[in-house]
């Protein structure tokens, strides 16, 4: 038996349930990217918001590729089961809050249909660093295929940029409000980012569009935490053997969870502080500390694991020889870079970090972290390199997570998942392991923008690749 609208009521007893009729409700959010992570993070904020009185917050999720979440979702009505696990302790709920999956290739006019309808209020994105479609200077990369065919406008959408500009320019048509943005992706200041780059698009296409969205819009910047492993076919037995139902939208995570977000918003919104979500006016230092050092550690820990033969994050941070670098990442180089009037206590979040890290509950996959490489390490790496270097503070754990970063994106051992694979094969190919630091790192090298390595760092580099 499959979980469904039908069939939750048979759910084993200790399966919580919510308290609130979830097909009365109707969908106030459109979220792009419906995976894992926003089943276990944004979905459950908004199931536990409408738990608390909240009514007509239901999500419609929008994948832009794969037809897998829709095919995991749709057929269960939008139901699915969230497990929190830690050591022996587990604990599962049923989550209400989705109310279907759009598959944007397959119906793009039901995205843009989901857009424009009165009662969507936010539009949220878990779309991950290269769904921005960004060079590496952080501007658009007009030279995407995606990107160039939204520009021209002769085809359905296929970037968020396309449907967004197709669905606001219904709204201001009809006369409806502006929507709030809002990104949940791991990038430095990204409600700023995204509006910069949302705005750079629809002055190339729609500039009447362009002032309409900068007067009703707002895009407010987030920091989102939580681990939450890609779900495998063991996962799913074990799930279904807990539950006493098959449920193929399963989710499994840890027990923590963070949201900060900007208080600016185009309208409504869910009390997601029913679910501990915290409001602020400025959330720089918080994204800054998880970005540096928890996003950069978990990367250290990807690159160093894989080259050393480890599968997961908790073998990675238990390894002896991993251990002291990403240690020296967290408390030192990254921590050196957080603004101290930020009130963040670095000594205790790496302390909280490691142990996260640990938990061998979950089996949080390297090769998870590592892929799409070029599109993190900008802000995880590069961005705390520059401000210490700036400093006159060399970074010899975070160059050496660098290097291995190189040894993996060269894929002499492992297949490359990155939207870049190809230049950065093309730039191994033209300047070997004595040259590929400068190429990547040097004055005008590809990273260049963010930065520009200074000759002991590029030394230091270049004696860990050749």
């Amino acid at each position: 038996m499959r979980l469904s609208q039908a069939t939750h009521g048979a759910l084993a007893d200790h399966v919580a349930r919510p308290d609130y009729d979830w097909q009365a409700q109707r969908a106030g959010i459109v979220h792009f990217g419906i995976g894992a992570f926003t089943r276990a993070h944004q979905a459950a904020y908004t199931d536990a918001a409408m738990a608390a009185g909240d009514r007509d917050w239901r999500i419609i999720g929008v994948s832009l590729r794969s037809g897998d979440v829709a095919a995991q979702l749709n057929p269960q009505d939008g139901l699915y089961t969230l497990t929190e696990r830690s050591g022996d302790a587990a604990r599962t709920r049923l989550i209400g809050a989705v109310a279907r999956v759009i598959v944007a290739p397959e119906d793009p006019e039901g995205v843009i249909a989901a857009l424009a309808h009165p009662d969507t209020r936010i539009v949220s994105f878990t779309v991950t660093e290269k769904g921005y479609v960004r060079s590496p200077d952080g501007t658009l990369d007009l030279a995407n295929p995606a990107l160039a065919a939204d520009l021209t406008g002769e085809s359905a959408p296929r970037t968020i940029y396309g449907f967004l500009a197709a669905g606001l320019a219904r709204r201001r048509a009809a006369g409806l409000p502006g929507l709030t943005l809002l990104s949940c992706d791991n990038l430095a200041d990204n409600g700023r980012q995204f509006a910069a780059l949302m705005t750079a698009y629809l002055e190339r296409t729609d500039p009447a569009l362009a002032g309409w969205f900068a007067q009703k819009c707002r895009c407010p910047s987030t920091m989102i935490d939580r681990i939450v492993p890609a779900m495998t076919d063991a996962d799913r037995s074990w799930v279904a053997d807990q539950i006493g139902m098959a449920d193929e939208g399963a989710i499994l995570t840890e027990a923590f969870t963070q949201w900060v977000i900007e208080d600016s918003f185009a309208g409504p919104r869910p009390r997601w502080e029913a679910a501990g979500a915290t409001f602020v006016a400025d959330v720089r230092a918080h994204e800054s500390a998880k970005l540096r050092m928890l996003n950069g550690t978990h990367s250290a820990l990807a690159y160093f694991g894989l080259e050393r033969g480890h599968d997961f994050v908790h073998q990675a941070v238990a390894d002896p020889v991993i251990r002291p670098l990403a240690e020296r990442i967290m408390r030192v180089e990254a921590a050196a870079t957080l603004d101290p009037a930020g009130g963040i206590d670095a000594a205790a979040y790496a302390d909280q970090l490691l142990e996260r890290f640990a938990n061998s509950a979950l089996d949080h996959r390297l090769m998870q972290i590592a892929m799409d490489g070029s599109q993190k390490i900008p802000q995880r790496w590069l961005e705390p390199l520059a401000i210490n270097q700036s400093a006159g503070r060399m970074c010899p754990a975070t160059l050496e997570a660098l290097a291995a970063w190189c040894r993996h994106v060269r894929g002499q051992t492992r297949p490359v998942d990155d939207p870049q694979a190809a230049l950065l094969a093309a730039l191994w190919q033209a300047h070997g392991a004595a040259g590929i630091a400068g190429a990547l790192f040097g004055a005008g090298g590809m990273f260049a923008a963010t930065w520009t390595a200074s000759p002991a760092a590029l030394a230091f580099l270049e004696q860990h690749l050749v």
